[in-house]
């Protein structure tokens, strides 16, 4: 992008965090009144909404990357919900229609901030912990319901900085409250030059985890051994292990996979593993659908599991602009966009410029950690049948897999992956 030929710039900024450490968020979730509070077995919308994303985005990614894959479909979904408080007719209905949002505001906007709510709730055996802020030029003129909905739902306090006079000096004030909400890990999340004079407004989201395993993995089983890459290569990987009268694990498997369910502390969340059976990924991908992974998991049971899976770590980033064009919302990105919604004197001269998506990933013997960042930058344009088992079902994940981490409770998906080398 050249940026030395914008007339002027708005940016929507999500960061959003999954990580391990000490850190105790401090901002909390806006309440809802008695009346508006949903329960979690009536945030469906919003769950389905989510999940049905997560696969798009998955099958739009796996078309075109051949190795690991991560993502937060929680992230970006928290992103654009709130992107789409500001934007208005067939801007709104594309981005409705790719994320699957409630049209019904009330429904929308409630069940939000119900898991929103339910995520952020104290007392946790786990850490997960989301607050967004706004970071707006201090003499520019925003619709004061805009501010007004994102901060009751989303909890998105507006905070006044001088991009006109200062855009470096915010720049930086963001970029350290970012990594301060995120215990560093993610660092300069906003680069040099892409908040400019005439920037009007960054909107943040960040989210802090940190889930160990119920059963824990014992480090002195950790062994190196060969792991079958997507490539018919062979590598070392250092493959965890469970095989001892304590491994009892949700499992279940049909003729086409494994999958391995295991909890985090409070038994709130957890994360699936999708092991592939025939080393075929490609056919599992072709089924994955949020229809069969709710099948799948009825099939699941409680019972001894002989568990080996790697130790893995990786980053990966991903320019969204194109994706999302490509699977329904061009218009968003033209100067024909709609996001009148943002402004008190309701311009139609804004529009989204990138959507850009950053997360880190760990999974060892304590539990799991990761990071993500979201980005959205917007710019002033000119207007089958059970296999039989053994009687202790062996899940080894020595080839690539698919992974979810969930929220047990709704099923709603924060994180999923793909893992084809576990040392990349």
């Amino acid at each position: 992008m050249n940026w030395k030929i914008l007339t002027g710039i708005t940016i929507l900024v999500v960061a959003v965090i999954i990580i391990g450490g000490i850190f105790i968020f401090r901002e909390r979730i806006t309440p809802l009144s008695s009346e508006q509070k949903s329960k979690l077995s009536d945030i469906k919308n919003v769950v389905d909404a989510n999940n049905q994303f997560a696969l798009d985005y998955y099958s739009k990614l796996k078309s075109k990357e051949s190795g690991n894959i991560f993502f937060s479909p929680f992230s970006i979904s928290s992103a654009f919900v709130m992107t789409y408080e500001g934007a208005k007719g067939q801007t709104a209905e594309e981005i409705r229609s790719v994320f699957h949002f409630p049209e019904d505001s009330y429904l929308r906007r409630s069940e939000y901030a119900s898991i929103f709510n339910e995520l952020n709730k104290k007392d946790k055996k786990y850490k997960f912990n989301s607050a967004n802020a706004l970071w707006v030029q201090q003499d520019y003129q925003f619709s004061k319901d805009f501010f007004e909905n994102v901060e009751k739902y989303y909890s998105g306090k507006a905070i006044n900085l001088d991009f006109k006079k200062d855009p470096e000096g915010s720049r930086i004030t963001i970029n350290n409250w970012v990594e301060n909400q995120t215990n560093d890990k993610i660092q300069n999340l906003i680069p040099q030059g892409i908040i400019q004079p005439m920037t009007k407004l960054v909107l943040t989201n960040a989210v802090y985890f940190k889930g160990e395993w119920i059963k824990q993995f014992n480090k002195n089983d950790t062994k190196e051994e060969d792991f079958r890459t997507s490539n018919s290569g062979i590598i070392k990987a250092q493959m965890m292990r469970r095989t001892d009268k304590e491994a009892i694990f949700n499992y279940a498997e049909n003729s086409d996979l494994q999958m391995l369910e295991m909890p985090y502390s409070g038994d709130e969340l957890s994360i699936l593993l999708l092991l592939p059976k025939n080393d075929n990924l490609t056919k599992l991908e072709g089924i994955l659908s949020t229809k069969n992974i709710s099948d799948w998991k009825k099939d699941l049971r409680r019972q001894r599991v002989d568990v080996y899976i790697p130790k893995f770590k990786f980053e990966t980033k991903y320019f969204m602009a194109d994706d999302l064009k490509a699977i329904g919302m061009p218009l968003a990105f033209s100067d024909s966009a709609d996001f009148s919604g943002m402004t008190a004197t309701g311009k139609r001269d804004l529009k989204i410029d990138e959507a850009i998506h950053q997360a880190f990933v760990e999974v060892n013997e304590e539990g799991t950690e990761a990071a993500a960042a979201t980005a959205v930058i917007m710019v002033v344009g000119s207007a089958a049948g059970p296999a039989e088992e053994p009687e202790i079902p062996v899940f080894r994940a020595d080839h690539p897999f698919i992974f979810l981490i969930q929220q047990k409770s709704t099923g709603a998906i924060l994180f999923i992956g793909r893992v084809v080398n576990p040392n990349l």
